[in-house]
């Protein structure tokens, strides 16, 4: 059985009137099911030669799992080292998720039915992203 562990931890003296400590970890299982995520794909890196628009780097097609409930979790980074190059993360059909400036990164949840798309500000931007998932026999 696949196991795998995400743990984030947030710090920071620098937030007014606190000094911030926080780590939550988190068991990355299928969905109803204390099963670990059987798939990754890896982390692919990008660098985009322009600025690009509504780029999918994840396609629902492949996650959809026949319409049932799954439990992926995407990472997305920005690489990027330009303070101006950040990049808009979105699910297919314009909703958007935020934007990640360089170094910025996230790690979502994700149903598989809609792509997630990027759109960048400038030419040279460079990301990096992956998917653990949840084989389609599950």
């Amino acid at each position: 059985m696949a196991t795998t562990t995400a743990t984030l931890t947030l710090t920071s003296p620098d937030i007014t009137g606190h000094n911030f400590n926080m780590t939550q970890v988190a068991t990355l299982n299928k969905a109803n099911s204390a099963t670990g995520l059987d798939e990754f794909t890896g982390v692919t890196s990008r660098k985009y030669a322009t600025a690009q628009t509504d780029t999918v780097i994840v396609a629902d097609s492949i996650y959809a799992n026949g319409g049932n409930g799954v439990a992926h979790k995407v990472y997305i980074r920005n690489t990027s080292s330009g303070v101006s190059d950040h990049i808009l993360v979105e699910l297919e059909g314009d909703v958007i998720i935020g934007r990640l400036y360089p170094g910025d990164f996230m790690f979502i949840p994700y149903g598989g039915t809609l792509d997630i798309q990027v759109t960048t500000t400038a030419a040279n931007v460079s990301i990096e992203y992956g998917v653990f998932s949840q084989s389609a026999a599950s």
